[in-house]
């Protein structure tokens, strides 16, 4: 009891069959890492659960699991299943005290894994640690008790039989019902690399034993883990005293990146001028004309991937407007884009304002003094005290900037691989497409963008469309898999884009042709942003038709007399409201009318890091009733954006993006639109500048 807080820092939690941090199927009152994402495969019992957990906050983690279960509803045939936990650490542990979690088991699902814990854990030693807990539901069902909250309300006492419908939804009035049981573990670290972990389960796995024949001897589990380095662990165990369970969890930080540094080219030092070179007012125009000064200018930072689109210059200062090509921070570029102007303007230009610009759009003016950039670039303290000395506002107006000819060669393309996954549908829990795809980008305007991509599949086992489970809405999105057997090779989208500034902090953006896979037709956006509020409010209308199957040029004109038209434009709209919560949360709600024409809302919260990562979660409330909307009850899932630099070290604004939804469903589905204004500007504006300046002067 006298064990250092510190012991239980430097000795990890290992993952549960579960996926959660824990013993082998209990938990404990442990959380991971903050930021850490794990993904987890364990198999036993005919059992084969996926699970990936995240460590929202240092305190609250959250897991999606989709599980398979061998001859769960008939025999020879393999049931598969979602579920989400959550779980609160509430409780830190101390010097006496134990850390204390509350969890909340498949509270979203079918609930067949359906359970709510209590759980402590105490480290004894460096090589010592044990586990206590009550658990209910599933964890109450060995060696059970009447449930001690039944002394504050007998609603307690019983719990209702399980109905989750079509699954997916929020059932409050299980919560921590019927007969409680305990449980509890102890975890012997026998080396820094190796865990043995024996626990008391209070999970007597009735329907399992029931529908599927495994046999369950002994409350008693016995594991052995081993994780050698911190980015996988492998596990063994004996559950039941008849059943073999493996496991293996795969698992990264997104803070910690896998490159030692990053390998930018280093910039260009700061060049301080005299004393008596700042006291001057003006430069000799004859030896130095403003023109050849703009050129050698744009040709310099051209080296850095900077491209120059608007120069104006005078006697004490200098108002640059660029688009950064390259790098990911706008707040490194800044820093750059300051460090070569104290080289290359004249000693009497104090002032420099700097317009970074995206898609042709200003995105904001940072004012900074030339002697501040002299002054502070190796001083302690130097980063924050520049973004102290800043000033930040809305780009100014077009007058007044010499504009510089865009580079005769505004046409990009590439050829890369693609890989494609359909994860956890209601038969198969992975299926995949791999192939080549072709992009291109043409720049008829700096605002006015053509752009597009074709894909052709070398492998594909979308063969088989599998089965798509009834709805009374209209196919939206539930066909999907049909533009993946159909479309090879087809057309991702093929687009024209114009971008607009319409005041200080009104943008505008209009979208014309196959704007995605399954929808093509028009879409318009406005957004109002002010470059220092962390609000930003939207609005988006949508004129949009099914394309065909073939993804090529055509839309579908099957007319089908039993069910809605799907040959006929679709309107889609909403109203949006983005919010920066500051310490790296965005949240977004967007409301207005779906594709299916049902009204409803959707609530996006993502966690971003300066390093460009972005893990996240939404759902979507409509008006179509749950049981409409069929099986999960409404829509929602998991998204993850890893930037490239992150992973590779160069300088790049590229990135991969990824959803992880229970289902593709009809309810709730938008249109998906490439360069929405939201993300085209923010990283120009204060918030994103002030959470990334700490690279300013990299």
């Amino acid at each position: 009891m006298a064990a250092l807080p510190a012991q239980a820092e430097d000795w990890r939690s290992s993952y549960t069959l579960y996926g959660t941090p824990g013993l082998i199927d209990m938990p404990t009152a442990l959380s991971a890492p903050d930021a850490e994402i794990a993904t987890t495969v364990a198999g036993f019992g005919g059992q084969l659960r996926t699970s990936v957990t995240f460590q929202i906050t240092p305190r609250l983690s959250g897991t999606f699991r989709y599980t398979g279960i061998d001859d769960f509803i008939t025999d020879g045939e393999q049931y598969f299943d979602r579920s989400f936990d959550l779980r609160y650490r509430f409780i830190d542990e101390g010097r006496v005290r134990p850390a204390v979690a509350l969890g909340l088991r498949d509270f979203i699902g079918t609930g067949i894994y359906s359970a709510e814990y209590l759980a402590a854990t105490k480290t004894l030693s460096n090589r010592l640690r044990v586990t206590g807990g009550i658990g209910w539901g599933r964890l109450g069902s060995y060696n059970g008790f009447d449930n001690p909250l039944g002394a504050i309300d007998d609603r307690f006492d019983s719990r209702p039989p399980i109905d989750f419908g079509v699954g997916g939804e929020l059932e409050t009035g299980q919560f921590f019902r019927g007969d409680a049981a305990l449980f509890g573990g102890v975890e012997y670290r026998l080396t820094d690399d190796l865990t043995l972990t024996a626990e008391y389960s209070s999970d007597a796995y009735v329907e399992e034993v029931a529908r599927t024949g495994i046999e369950r001897d002994t409350p008693v589990n016995i594991g052995l883990s081993w994780q050698p380095r911190p980015n996988y662990e492998l596990s063994l165990a004996y559950i039941g005293g008849t059943e073999i369970a493996l496991a293996g969890s795969v698992i990264l930080n997104p803070k910690e990146r896998p490159t030692f540094g990053g390998l930018d080219s280093a910039p260009v030092p700061v060049g301080v001028r005299s004393a008596e070179a700042r006291q001057a007012v003006t430069w000799d125009r004859t030896t130095l004309p403003d023109a050849a000064l703009a050129t050698a200018l744009t040709e310099a930072l051209a080296t850095e991937g900077i491209e120059v689109t608007g120069v104006e210059i005078s006697d004490r200062q200098v108002r640059l407007r660029y688009e950064n090509m390259n790098y990911r921070s706008e707040a490194q570029v800044l820093g750059r884009v300051a460090r070569l102007l104290t080289q290359a303007m004249p000693p009497s230009v104090e002032l420099f304002v700097l317009e970074p610009t995206r898609d042709g759009l200003p995105l904001s003016a940072t004012t900074l003094r030339r002697s501040d950039v002299e002054a502070l670039e190796n001083t302690p303290g130097g980063s924050d005290e520049m973004l102290r000395r800043a000033s930040f506002g809305p780009a100014g107006p077009r007058e007044g900037l010499t504009p510089v000819v865009a580079p005769g060669n505004r046409f990009s393309w590439g050829l890369a691989p693609y890989v494609e996954l359909s994860v956890f549908d209601g038969d198969n829990p992975v299926r995949g497409e791999a192939g080549a795809e072709l992009s291109a980008r043409y720049e008829l305007q700096r605002n006015l963008i053509l752009s597009g991509a074709v894909r052709q599949s070398i492998y594909s086992d979308f063969d088989d469309p599998g089965s798509i489970s009834p709805s009374t809405l209209p196919e939206v999105r539930r066909d999907s898999v049909f533009y993946s057997i159909e479309g090879d090779p087809g057309i991702e989208h093929l687009t024209l884009t114009w971008y607009n500034r319409f005041g200080p902090d009104l943008y505008g953006r209009a979208t014309l042709g196959y704007l995605e896979r399954m929808y093509g037709g028009l879409s318009t956006e406005v957004l109002w942003k002010p470059v220092d509020s962390r609000l930003a409010l939207g609005a988006e209308l949508n004129v949009v038709r099914k394309r065909a199957y073939d993804m090529l040029f055509g839309f579908q004109d099957v007319f089908d007399p039993e069910g809605p038209d799907i040959t006929d434009p679709i309107l889609t709209g909403h109203i949006s409201a983005y919010y920066n919560f500051g310490e790296g949360w965005h949240g977004q709600v967007d409301v207005g009318r779906y594709l299916a024409g049902d009204y409803g809302a959707t609530f996006t919260l993502d966690r971003e890091f300066a390093n460009g990562w972005r893990v996240g979660g939404y759902f979507t409330l409509t008006d179509v009733p749950f049981e409409d909307f069929g099986e999960g009850s409404f829509d929602k899932g998991l998204q993850v954006t890893i930037p490239f630099d992150w992973a590779v070290g160069q300088p790049s604004r590229n990135e991969v993006s990824t959803r992880l939804a229970s289902l593709t469903r009809d309810g709730g589905a938008q249109v998906n639109v490439d360069g929405r204004l939201y993300n085209v500007i923010r990283d120009g504006h204060l918030s994103d500048l002030e959470n990334e300046w700490g690279r300013f002067w990299r």
